[in-house]
């Protein structure tokens, strides 16, 4: 399965709700204007299944019969000239054979498609002031913020007023404009020719930092690069076992120090060891923090300063790892790792839990820093690039 096969099931399935929730919105007329389908032509079947023309035009008969069928039916019959044809049963009339709700269309509507009955056309409603508001509400609902929710209600609503939308379009629309906001942002890691590349990774606790830098480094690996890895988060011993098995499924090498050492230390000698082996990369890890400790956000600046003693133009890359379950709480995190940290790109991981999706549309929006990889899953390849146009159609249901 594709990765944005995944992103579409999973997204779609378990976290967004905006699909769902444009068909409410364009089903949801007010009162005195039902969402009915646009007006779909009569199917030219009917006058096809009429045979009366056939009827009306009897064949010559080569050997009349001598003595005419006293009573062909029960019934008498009602026309004035009954005419008997023998040699062919009598045609099926288009008289009430069923209810019209029941009749199908004539053979030439099934053969050309002029029998499609109108109930597969989609529902349509005007787009008013009430569908506008029901349409940011639910926007806002979905994480996207209430000045990313204006923004792009009258966007869509711009040259739009009044005309009837059925909901594939609406998702189309929506559709453009995330695709317009996130499109800037949706680059991938760059690689430099700098040896090491030095890539530090930040982020609160249980943001899945530890997982995405393993599947990072793993593809990296597989590119061809060669990397190294410093599990910098030294009090939390379960962090650097599972870097240590990702490193083993990868074939990259995990430094690590006792529990509670000094991660500024680490970062120092894992830079050094990464030079001496000709690394591409050095991929380090760091203890999770809450953006409002400011005992723990000042230890990790002190690991930018000790890096910088290094090599002044280090890290080369601050990736900050979301969580996308966490909401709005999200555009918090970014502006205090950005002050501190120097934030140059964003990874956002669990879309395949309760997230509703639509943060990553207020972060682009607001903050514009590149999102180099989003997440649906615990596998290798449940974390791959951001692409703009295919997140925007998984996020709507298309």
């Amino acid at each position: 399965m594709s990765f944005f096969s995944k992103l579409r099931e999973r997204l779609t399935r378990s976290s967004s709700k905006i699909g769902q929730g444009l068909d409410e919105i364009v089903g949801d007329a007010p009162e005195g204007e039902a969402a009915q389908p646009e007006p779909v032509p009569e199917p030219v079947a009917a006058p096809v299944a009429e045979p009366a023309p056939a009827a009306r035009q009897p064949e010559p008969a080569p050997h009349p019969r001598p003595d005419p069928i006293p009573q062909p039916r029960p019934e008498p019959a009602p026309r004035p000239h009954p005419e008997p044809v023998p040699p062919r049963p009598a045609p099926v009339s288009a008289a009430p054979v069923a209810p019209p709700a029941a009749q199908k269309p004539g053979l030439m509507g099934r053969i050309f498609g002029g029998g499609a009955p109108a109930a597969t056309a989609e529902p349509r409603r005007a787009l008013d002031d009430e569908m506008l508001e029901a349409l940011e509400d639910m926007l806002i609902q979905a994480d996207m913020g209430v000045e990313t929710a204006l923004r792009v209600t009258a966007n869509i609503a711009e040259g739009r007023m009044g005309r009837r939308v059925s909901s594939t379009e609406l998702k189309e629309l929506l559709a453009g404009e995330v695709t317009r906001i996130m499109a800037p942002v949706a680059r991938p890691l760059p690689i430099y020719p700098k040896k090491p590349q030095v890539v530090l990774v930040v982020g609160v606790n249980g943001s899945g930092k530890t997982t995405t830098i393993g599947k990072l480094a793993s593809q990296f690996r597989a590119a061809g690069k060669k990397v190294v890895i410093a599990a910098g988060d030294t009090f939390r011993a379960a962090a650097v076992e599972q870097l240590q098995v990702w490193g083993q499924r990868a074939g990259v090498p995990v430094m690590t120090a006792p529990e509670g050492s000094d991660p500024a230390s680490l970062a120092f000698d894992a830079m050094t060891r990464a030079e001496a082996e000709g690394a591409d990369l050095l991929m380090i890890d760091t203890a999770g923090r809450l953006q409002n400790r400011a005992d723990l956000m000042e230890e990790l600046a002190k690991i930018v300063r000790v890096i910088r003693k290094k090599d002044p133009t280090a890290p080369h890359n601050t990736l900050l790892v979301l969580d996308a379950t966490t909401g709005q709480n999200a555009l918090s995190q970014v502006e205090t790792f950005q002050k501190l940290a120097d934030v140059s790109g964003l990874v956002m991981t669990k879309l395949d839990g309760t997230a509703r999706g639509g943060v990553l549309v207020a972060l682009a929006d607001r903050f514009g820093l590149p999102i180099h990889a989003i997440g649906v899953g615990e596998q290798i390849d449940d974390l791959d690039a951001f692409d703009a146009n295919e997140f925007a159609r998984a996020l709507v249901g298309l």
